[in-house]
């Protein structure tokens, strides 16, 4: 039977980050909440560090409102459904653990779901803490490999109709949109240090097809860590192929439509929007070009991503089709 005792309960999922996990901790224990109870379930995702006496630690300090749970299956799907198990809230909020969240945080979201009784779900601005400062090319739309979001100073009504994606680092659902919807899909999840993952819109799109309604609220702030070596080119590239790769296998319904037929299960469009993305990025190969280049150069890493996996899906399915 769910207990009374809290009104809000908090899953933090990590994996071998022992180092900064204390920081995510410190901020969302040492919360201004009014006459908000929360707890904090932090699932251990099968780390070898010595996350679990991190975790004792704190609660050893009086923190009794902290609980440890260890997921063994790899993925950070599993272990946030873990929590989701482990929550007895009527309210389950997610965030990382390289996040900190604010400090009137678990305030905001009680607030936010006492006072819109029509929104399931609420999300909020994740903002960077640069380690070191970014390169130029790296403006507001390369943020998404970063996991950040910003989505103005406005509240702003989220649906089918208007399908802006949430992140998992700053978002609260109402108990029932899982027992109505599900969990997080482990197909599409992040597993260890692996990127490019859906398993946030994979969720969210399954919210807004049962008729959820969600709101996005600029005052519920976390910041980032945005370690060095996610601003490199590199890193952006390996994301978007990874991005490609996750989308191939979500089939959305913004990717799937397609009135010009397939070619290996890739609908016609996005063929004809790579090779408009090829041009654009062989005008920018130009000297004081090279941002604008590079941007083209991330949209043919996705799609490149999409055709793999799906050639190579429609490959295994024509090879092994009864003859």
């Amino acid at each position: 039977m769910m207990s009374d005792r809290y009104d809000i309960s908090v899953v933090l999922s990590t994996y071998n980050r022992c180092p900064i996990l204390p920081f995510a901790l410190d901020s969302v224990l040492q919360q201004t909440p009014g006459d908000v109870s929360w707890e904090v379930i932090v699932v251990d995702n099968n780390s070898s560090d010595e996350t679990e006496a991190v975790v004792a630690s704190f609660i050893g300090r009086g923190h009794s409102n902290l609980h440890y749970v260890f997921e063994g299956r790899q993925g950070v799907s599993y272990a946030r459904n873990a929590g989701i198990e482990r929550a007895r809230a009527p309210i389950i909020a997610f965030f990382d653990d390289d996040v900190c969240v604010s400090p009137t945080w678990v305030a905001t979201i009680k607030r936010a779901f006492d006072d819109h009784a029509e929104a399931d779900c609420v999300g909020g601005s994740v903002l960077p803490r640069w380690e070191l400062d970014p390169p130029s090319w790296l403006t507001r739309e390369h943020w998404a490999p970063l996991a950040l979001q910003d989505y103005g100073d406005q509240p702003i009504s989220v649906n089918r109709n208007n399908p802006l994606c949430l992140l998992s680092a700053n978002f609260a659902f109402r108990r029932e949109v899982f027992e109505q919807i599900g969990l997080f899909e482990p197909e599409l999840q992040r597993v260890k240090e692996g990127i490019g993952s859906m398993e946030d819109l994979e969720l969210l799109t399954r919210f807004w097809r049962a008729g959820g309604n969600a709101l996005y609220l600029p005052s519920l702030t976390v910041t980032a860590n945005v370690p060095a070596e996610r601003l490199t080119k590199r890193y952006h590239r390996k994301w978007h192929t990874g991005h490609g790769h996750f989308y191939a296998l979500l089939r959305s319904d913004e990717i799937e439509r397609s009135r010009a037929g397939r070619l290996f299960d890739v609908p016609a469009h996005l063929y004809k929007q790579a090779m408009k993305d090829a041009l654009r990025w062989l005008k920018h190969q130009l000297p004081g070009r090279s941002d604008a280049a590079f941007t083209y150069e991330t949209r043919l890493r996705f799609f490149a991503g999409f055709f793999r996996k799906r050639r190579a899906d429609f490959l295994t399915r024509t090879t092994e089709a009864p003859r």
